[in-house]
């Protein structure tokens, strides 16, 4: 009979989001218009998220997970084929190798936070009904030592195995939508930013032989499926067969290196073609800004359509605003007082990128210092990193979505690009560095204010 023997099992995944279809979306606009429902209060952001349902202004620098797809597949990770004879029964301990290293990820980050990542993978367990892991791991890549109790004698297989459940998830984040009767409303809607995700369930070890029956699709099948059970089905197999896959092995790869090899210049044909047939495209926009950038201001907005004037960026009581760095006083933005003083700091110019799904790419420039809105590679990944001002040039660290309230309101959300997180602070205080979070600040304090300068 196969055998299994699970240890500890992570903690279940905590949210299920119903995802049901959004009416409208509206592209964000920088003037806002006359027409307008009421503003929603800025209450507390809403604990769960459902797409196409009702938002609040205080969700506008929020987003949360969901699962766009998921796939479970019973996956090996350490595999040892043991030949066991009547005078070797009892408990042995046999070491097993690698056969398949599982690290649990979203989008391209292995190092959770504990926000935005740990809500995309718990959903994606919920949805299959799984326990899977939700923290920085992985299955290991060194040798693993099972110790088994061998009742009968017979060709084995001894295995670690799990479920691999990978997938795609998006973000939702609360944006004004038209609703289509000359009125306009707060919703949950599908964000551009969206990746893959990669995680398991408990860890399992087990002993299976060839002549058990065990499910279709299950961990025990894979392990069957290792131990090339079609010679032990012939009664064929004897003491020395263990050894057979191993001495076979390399005729049995032969083949299958040489096939490639064979193929190697058709397969290579569109290869060497595609980065021909892509590069103009690639390499376009660089020669561009290499060339525009020897006036770098000039040479960046060039390829942006700039909106007139200036803006500030504020906490909604109007206190406290955006503010780069004096020069020599590094380059974290930071909250602070609009005085006369301010010498401009506190003013940005806003220009469009380009639009997807309905939601425009920003950049912001600085009025005095006439560097752009940043995060710093180094810190990307970081919960809480501050945002800083740096010397303009393409790169989506420099881009950001700007999800507005409804016209009439000038309540705002701001959102990196590339990291997917949202801009907030750590506390309503004068010289306090604006950072960014992961599903932004729950509390409401990562909406913000849009005021012409």
């Amino acid at each position: 009979m196969p055998h299994a023997t699970p240890p500890n099992r992570p903690r279940r995944g905590l949210l299920a989001l119903t995802a049901a279809a959004v009416s409208a979306t509206a592209a964000l606009g920088l003037a806002a218009s006359p027409a307008a429902a009421g503003t929603p209060p800025a209450a507390a952001a809403a604990a769960g998220a459902e797409l196409g349902g009702a938002c609040t202004a205080a969700d506008l620098g929020t987003r949360h997970a969901f699962v766009r797809s998921t796939e479970v597949a019973p996956t090996i990770t350490h595999f040892k084929g043991w030949y066991v004879t009547d005078g070797s029964l009892g408990s042995q301990t046999v070491e097993t190798s690698t056969q398949t290293v599982i690290e649990v990820s979203v989008g391209q980050n292995t190092s959770l936070n504990a926000g935005f990542d740990v809500e995309a993978l718990s959903e994606a367990g919920a949805s299959v009904g799984l326990d899977v892991q939700m923290k920085s791991t992985s299955t290991g890549t060194t040798s693993k030592k099972i110790t088994w109790d061998f009742q009968k004698p017979g060709y084995y297989g001894l295995y670690q195995g799990t479920k691999k459940v990978t997938g795609t998830y998006g973000s939702l984040n609360c944006n004004r939508v038209d609703l289509g009767d000359g009125t306009w409303g707060l919703r949950w809607v599908e964000a551009a930013d969206r990746g893959s995700y990669t995680t398991y369930t408990t860890l399992e070890e087990g002993a299976v032989r060839c002549e058990d029956a065990v499910p279709a699709d299950s961990i025990m099948r894979r392990a069957q499926d290792l131990l090339d059970c079609a010679p032990a089905a012939t009664g064929t197999r004897r003491t020395p067969a263990a050894k057979e896959p191993t001495a076979k092995e390399p005729a049995a790869k032969e083949p299958a290196a040489k096939e490639p090899t064979a193929k190697e210049p058709a397969a290579k044909e569109p290869t060497a073609k595609e980065p021909t047939a892509k590069e103009p495209a690639a390499k376009e926009p660089a020669a561009k800004v290499t060339e525009d950038r020897t006036d770098r201001t000039a040479g960046t907005r060039a390829a942006l359509t700039c909106a007139e004037g200036f803006y500030k960026i504020g906490t909604p009581d109007k206190s406290l605003f955006w503010t780069a760095p004096p020069l020599l006083q590094g380059d974290t933005v930071q909250l602070k007082p609009s005085t006369i003083f301010s010498l401009n700091l506190d003013q940005w110019q806003m220009c469009d990128a380009s639009e997807e799904n309905g939601i425009v790419e920003r950049v912001f420039v600085n009025r005095s210092s006439d560097k752009c809105l940043a995060v710093t590679e180094r810190t990307a990944g970081d919960e809480g990193a501050a945002l800083v001002q740096a010397d303009c040039r393409t790169d989506d660290l420099q881009r950001f979505h700007v999800y507005r309230d409804v016209p009439g309101s000038d309540r705002i959300g701001v959102q990196n690009k590339h990291t997917g997180y949202m801009a907030g602070h750590d506390r309503h205080a004068e010289n306090q560095p604006v950072r960014q979070y992961s599903s932004g600040r729950q509390d409401g304090s990562g909406t913000y204010v849009l005021v012409k300068a």
